[in-house]
């Protein structure tokens, strides 16, 4: 099953996705004339001033939260050394590109899914791309279509592939049995699930950033440690991305493998354009729907260009990257092994139980946008409950499966929903260049930009009362 899966994913990125992918985020980028630059600053001021009260919803800063929470996690870790073993360094360079043009991308999903965003039964907000796939483009069947997608993507596979790196990094470092790493995970899961989606935004609110802070601050105390090797690692990168230095990844194509993984695994790591995060980004209250596009384009910012690249540093530095010795299959591992490495081994506990929470706050963050997908498709409070106890059981499956399956399954679920979301972001662009147009007007009288449909020039109606 890996190998046929494997396969198709190939021929699937190669000749669509790479260039869905790209193709839609220069297409954006144009449109929104360089948002990510000429916004940048702006974005990481407004992040500050998101914690305050959401007026009974979910505030800004922890829909970003929550969209970081699968943002930073696994994919930081395991995903970069997956791509480093089957790449080369050059698969960062293909991940920088990803994530620069992926911004505008993230910018866009988000700000539509605060449009077109609906009010669930318990007083908070709902939405994602099946909402303004439905309301948008006008198509339930593309729509149900979608969210079915994700929630099989949500419930099924991001679990398996965020136990699966748990499991794997604590029974290797520490001599866990993944089945018994696999039961706590199930069971902690299942306690924060049954609490609901503010329960789910106030764990990832405290989880998130605390563990991504803890990460950034060992890969900078090793980057200093071998400060010397920054020259030396950047020009790795660079010439592997273009195939200049085959040893990287052994026989076959040097720059292909590069460009392949970088762009793969960066897509999963930052999941700019996969339809995700917008599903985070509909929760928030804001004062215009501009306002959350930007804070979820520095997310994509900060998750691949900053952390990893750290990643990457501390991989390819450490001599951990080892290509006449390591498979696939130690991509669980790598990264723990080359910090080790370096701080001694006393940081294996530390980097194990900060691996345990990226992964479970990915799981906690993965059931909030099954959950939206899933209201969209049926509110159904026992199906609800249901959905919640598949998760938790896949939770435990994943431990025990082999990484690369996982990994697989991962792949074909997110090229669905990616291809989906990104027809339904082009189709709509009108209505993002006039939702920023009315929020830079707006600036430029040095107004705080306080949204209004009956002052801003839309492409259509707004097909929710929520504005």
């Amino acid at each position: 099953m890996t190998a046929w899966l494997g396969s198709v994913n190939d021929w699937l990125y190669t000749w669509v996705m790479i260039f869905a992918l790209v193709g839609t985020g220069l297409y954006l980028t144009v449109r929104t004339r360089g948002m990510q630059v000429r916004h940048f600053a702006g974005m990481a001021l407004y992040l500050g001033k998101s914690r305050r009260g959401a007026h009974g919803g979910i505030s800004s800063f922890q829909a970003f939260a929550m969209g970081m929470s699968t943002r930073i996690g696994i994919g930081n870790i395991t995903g970069i050394a997956l791509a480093m073993i089957l790449g080369g360094p050059g698969s960062l360079f293909w991940m920088w590109l990803v994530a620069l043009v992926g911004m505008a991308t993230a910018f866009s999903e988000a700000t539509l899914a605060q449009i077109f965003k609906f009010r669930h039964r318990d007083g908070s907000f709902r939405g994602g791309p099946a909402s303004y796939i439905m309301d948008g483009l006008k198509s339930r069947p593309l729509a149900v279509i979608f969210a079915s997608a994700m929630v099989f993507c949500m419930f099924v596979a991001m679990p398996m592939v965020q136990a699966n790196t748990i499991a794997q990094v604590i029974s290797e470092a520490h001599g866990v049995a993944p089945w018994k790493i696999g039961v706590v995970i199930a069971g902690l899961t299942a306690l924060v699930l049954f609490g609901g989606v503010r329960r789910v935004a106030q764990a990832t609110e405290v989880i998130s950033p605390v563990m991504a802070l803890f990460y950034i601050g060992v890969a900078i105390i090793i980057i200093i440690l071998n400060f010397a090797e920054v020259p030396r690692f950047f020009a790795d990168v660079f010439a592997s991305a273009f195939g200049l230095r085959e040893a990287f990844v052994g026989t076959g194509s040097a720059f292909v493998a590069a460009f392949l993984n970088g762009t793969r695994r960066g897509l999963f790591s930052n999941e700019a354009g996969m339809g995700t995060s917008p599903n985070a980004a509909a929760t928030a209250t804001v004062a215009h729907p501009v306002q959350q596009g930007l804070i979820q384009a520095f997310g994509v910012f900060l998750d691949t260009v900053v952390i990893c690249t750290a990643t990457g540093f501390v991989i390819s530095t450490t001599g951990a990257l080892d290509y006449s010795a390591i498979t696939p299959d130690d991509a669980a591992h790598i990264t723990t092994d080359a910090i080790t490495a370096t701080l001694g081994s006393w940081m294996a506990w530390p980097i194990s139980i900060m691996i345990f929470f990226f992964g479970f706050s990915s799981i906690l963050g993965a059931y909030a946008y099954g959950e939206a997908n899933l209201v969209f498709l049926k509110k159904s409070r026992p199906l609800e409950l249901i959905s919640r106890a598949v998760l938790v059981i896949f939770s435990f499956v994943g431990s025990v499966m082999a990484l690369t399956f996982v990994w697989t399954v991962m792949d074909t679920a997110m090229f669905v929903v990616t291809l989906l979301n990104l027809i339904a972001i082009i189709a709509l662009s009108p209505w993002i260049v006039a939702l920023l147009r009315d929020y830079e007007k707006q600036s430029a009288r040095g107004q705080t930009p306080i949204f209004r449909a009956d002052q801003a020039d839309l492409p259509g109606e707004i097909p929710t009362d929520v504005w």
